[in-house]
Parts: structure tokens; C-alpha cells; sequence
């Protein structure tokens, strides 16, 4: 038993999410899966399941083939981190609202990118810039979602 506490958390970690995809995945085959032009009910969550599982399996090998001389230091929970982040959300769920897809992808990216004690307004500005502009292309012309662009008042 020794041996199984010693193992990292990006292992446990990577196992968790391995199991839970495979979970999924095998559950999502008793819907009509379907082909790639005719999606069904079970496409989305076999193929989610898949990415998780193996997004866990690399994760837990990442954690076996780290240095396990370096040791983090117990260090106390970032609140700052942690408010600007659940700011950013609460942020998002406002300007999608009341202000369209532009100004809800910038405030939420900027909010939360000043939550790393690294990143600068400046380069959180650039940030917040370079996803806008991703999330016009994908979201606003790509998939055409029903989120306005731009906007100015509620519903």
C-alpha cells in the first residue's frame, strides 16, 4: 500500500479521467451511434469519452515519467486566482446577455488571465484580444451559434 500513496496526483489524476472516459464511452454505445454523416445520439459522448480516456492516459504517464525529485512545496491556495476566475464566469454570463459574444469572450479572458500572478494587464489584454478574434471566427461565422456578436440591452 505504500507504494499506491506515493503515487502523484497527475496519476491518480490521469487514471480518474481515464476511467470516467472509458465509463462513457461504453455506456454511449447502448444509444445508435451512427457514422460521421449521420451523427446519433451516441456519437457525441463515445467520441468525448475517447478524448477524456485517452487525455487521461497521457496525463497518468506524464505523471509516472516526471522527476520525482522535485517536490512542490505546500504552498496556500490562491484566492486571488480563484475570485478573478469565478469573476471571469459571472463576468460571461452578464455580457453575454447584455452586450453580445465580443465584449463576453474579452472580459471573461482578460478577468480571469489577471488571475496568474505572471501575466500582466497588457499581456492578459493581448490574450483577451487573440481569443476574441478565435471566438468570432469559430463561434460568430463558423458554427453560426445563436449568440449575437454585438448587442445592447437584455433578452
Amino acid at each position: 500500500m505504500a507504494h499506491v500513496r506515493g503515487l502523484k496526483k497527475d496519476v491518480w489524476g490521469g487514471l480518474l479521467m481515464t476511467c470516467i472516459g472509458i465509463w462513457v464511452a461504453v455506456h454511449s454505445i447502448s444509444y445508435s451511434v451512427g457514422t460521421l454523416t449521420h451523427m446519433g445520439p451516441g456519437y457525441f459522448p463515445l467520441a468525448l469519452g475517447a478524448i477524456l480516456a485517452l487525455t487521461g492516459i497521457a496525463i497518468g504517464i506524464k505523471g509516472l515519467t516526471a522527476d520525482s525529485g522535485q517536490r512542490r512545496s505546500a504552498r496556500r491556495p490562491e484566492w486571488k486566482a480563484w475570485m478573478l476566475i469565478c469573476a471571469g464566469l459571472i463576468a460571461f454570463i452578464v455580457f453575454a446577455k447584455y452586450v453580445g459574444l465580443v465584449a463576453a469572450t474579452f472580459a471573461t479572458v482578460f478577468i480571469s488571465a489577471l488571475g496568474d500572478r505572471d501575466n500582466s494587464w497588457r499581456s492578459a489584454s493581448a490574450l483577451a484580444i487573440a481569443m476574441v478574434i478565435v471566438g468570432v471566427v469559430v463561434f460568430g461565422w463558423a458554427l453560426k451559434v445563436q449568440l449575437p456578436l454585438f448587442k445592447w440591452g437584455g433578452a
